[in-house]
C-alpha cells in the first residue's frame, strides 16, 4: 500500500499532527525545548510541514534561555551556538497554538514525553493550550504493543528503511507518520493474546478510538502522577501516598497540596490538582 492511498486509513474527522521535540534534557517542568518539528495531516490527506523543508539549514531551533548539556547535544546535534539569536519559545508559542488549533496530536512516546513538555512549555509563557477533546496517538504505545522495539527498528520494519538523521526532529518525525500508516494497515485485522491472557488488538481505525488504544494507563494528568483506580476515582500514582484518591488526601492533609503546588512538579500536574481541589476537573 502506498504512503499516500495509507493516509486514507487515518479516517480524520479533524487535522492530526504529528510532531517531534529536542530538548535540553527528559525532565518534564525543568528541561526546555531546543528544536520543533510537525507536519500537519489535513482531513483531505494534504500535508502541511513545519518547517517546510528537512535538512541543516531547514530547522526550527528554539533559544531555551538556558545551556544545553553536552549530553544531550550529542543526541540530537544542537548546540549552544546553534540557538543563539533564536527565537524562544514564548515568542514563537502564540503562533505555534494557532498551527495547533482544533488539531490531534501524535508521535514517538508523545504520550509520556513530548506532549507534555509542549503543554508544559505553552503554561511557562501563558500561552493557552488545552488537550480537551484531542485524541493523543502515540506510535511507540502502537509499536511496544504489537512489536516491541525501537523508532529505528520500526522504520525498518514497517518501511523496510534505514532511518538517516536519526534525532534530528524531521527526519523522525517523518519516520513516525510513515509508521503510523504502515500500522493501521498491517494491524487492521491482528489480535494476540498477551502476558496476561488479554487479548490486544487489532489496532483500531479511528481516532478516537485509537487514542484509547495508545494509552498505558489511564491518566489525570500528563505525566501520569495523577490517575484513574479501578473504580474511576483519581489517585496518587507516586511516593507513600500511591494508591491514595486526592480528594481524600487533599481533605485530611491540607499541607500536602502546599507541599506539591511548590514543589518540582510538571505545571499540567498542577494545573490539574488546583483544579481537583476546586471541584473544577472536568467541567
Amino acid at each position: 500500500m502506498g504512503f499516500d492511498e495509507g493516509l486514507k486509513r487515518l479516517n480524520l474527522k479533524k487535522p492530526l499532527v504529528v510532531f517531534d521535540l529536542e530538548t535540553t534534557g527528559t525532565q518534564v517542568g525543568v528541561d526546555r525545548i531546543v528544536e520543533i518539528a510537525m507536519i500537519k495531516v489535513q482531513t483531505d490527506g494534504t500535508l502541511i510541514r513545519k518547517p517546510e523543508e528537512s535538512g541543516p539549514e531547514n530547522r526550527i531551533l528554539v533559544n531555551p534561555e538556558m545551556p544545553i548539556p553536552i549530553e544531550a547535544s550529542l543526541v540530537h546535534g544542537v548546540y549552544d551556538k546553534d540557538v543563539e539569536g533564536k527565537y524562544t519559545f514564548g515568542q514563537i508559542a502564540p503562533g505555534l497554538a494557532k498551527f495547533l488549533e482544533g488539531c490531534d496530536l501524535g508521535g514517538y512516546n508523545s504520550n509520556r514525553f513530548d506532549v507534555p513538555m509542549l503543554a508544559e512549555e505553552f503554561l511557562r509563557v501563558g500561552v493557552n493550550f488545552g488537550l480537551e477533546g484531542r485524541n493523543l496517538i502515540d506510535v511507540q504505545n502502537i509499536f511496544h504493543k504489537m512489536e516491541q522495539r525501537t523508532l529505528k527498528a520500526a522504520y525498518k520494519f514497517y518501511c523496510d528503511k534505514n532511518l538517516d538523521g536519526a534525532h534530528e526532529a524531521m527526519p523522525d518525525t517523518s519516520a513516525t507518520l510513515e509508521i503510523l500508516v504502515e500500522q493501521l494497515d498491517k494491524y487492521k485485522d491482528v489480535t494476540f493474546e498477551d502476558s496476561h491472557g488479554g487479548i490486544v488488538g487489532p489496532v483500531p481505525q479511528e481516532m478516537e478510538k485509537l487514542h484509547d488504544f495508545c494509552q498505558r494507563s489511564k491518566n489525570a494528568d500528563l505525566a501520569g502522577r495523577l490517575v484513574y483506580n479501578d473504580d474511576g476515582e483519581i489517585v496518587f500514582n507516586f511516593g507513600k501516598h500511591r494508591g491514595t484518591p486526592v480528594k481524600e488526601l487533599l481533605e485530611n492533609d491540607p499541607g500536602y497540596y502546599g507541599w506539591m503546588m511548590n514543589g518540582d512538579f510538571p505545571r499540567y500536574t498542577l494545573r490539574v490538582l488546583k483544579q481537583i481541589k476546586e471541584g473544577t476537573f472536568g467541567k
